[in-house]
């Protein structure tokens, strides 16, 4: 499936959105400069040496924040691996349960990062903010998806995103994700607080 030929309906297929992340031009331009994951290179990506998971589990990094962070594939298998973020402030944390599911959080909420411990009333000012910089968010949203394959009317609302994404982080495959450091630390959770 080509991403700038996809139907809008056809779903995204199993193994096709990383290389759609890295070479539609609709979808690197929102996934690089709105949502701030870069994944047009995966095989150069590199963890800082020494992080890895608590369990010895495979922690391969396919995709990169422009400050340095990293997206993360936990284990063996495809795109329907669990994903965590692990940032250079010694924070890590499970953002999805599979790339899909990654993908659809940062169409709708590409400002996750700063939804964490935040009422409902700063995640709208955060959410207006976002908008105010960006006034093509939502049509720069739907180009991207309708390259994904993925109808932008099937998305998930932002709120509904945000609770998955809070749920998750504090779910028990959020324990099986556990990252350390070099000396067997933990980093610090990315999320301790559902925002209401």
């Amino acid at each position: 499936m080509n991403g700038s030929n996809a139907p809008a309906d056809v779903p995204a297929r199993y193994g096709a959105l990383l290389p759609l992340l890295g070479a539609d031009p609709e979808v690197i331009d929102f996934f690089v400069g709105v949502a701030d994951l870069d994944a047009t290179d995966p095989a150069d990506q590199e963890l800082e040496d020494g992080i890895r998971l608590a369990s010895g589990a495979r922690l391969e990094q396919f995709a990169r924040a422009g400050s340095g962070d990293a997206f993360c594939f936990v284990g063996e298998g495809g795109e329907e691996r669990p994903v965590v973020y692990v940032s250079l402030d010694g924070e890590a944390g499970l953002l999805a349960l599979g790339l899909q599911e990654l993908v659809r959080l940062c169409l709708v909420a590409p400002w996750w990062r700063d939804a964490p411990g935040r009422p409902a009333g700063e995640l709208q000012a955060v959410a207006d903010d976002y908008r105010e910089d960006m006034p093509d968010l939502d049509q720069r949203r739907d180009r991207a998806a309708r390259a994904l394959g993925l109808d932008p009317a099937g998305l998930p609302s932002e709120a509904a995103a945000l609770t998955r994404l809070v749920e998750l982080s504090l779910g028990p495959v959020a324990a099986a994700c556990l990252v350390i450091e070099y000396d067997g630390d933990p980093l610090d959770p990315l999320f301790v607080s559902t925002p209401s």
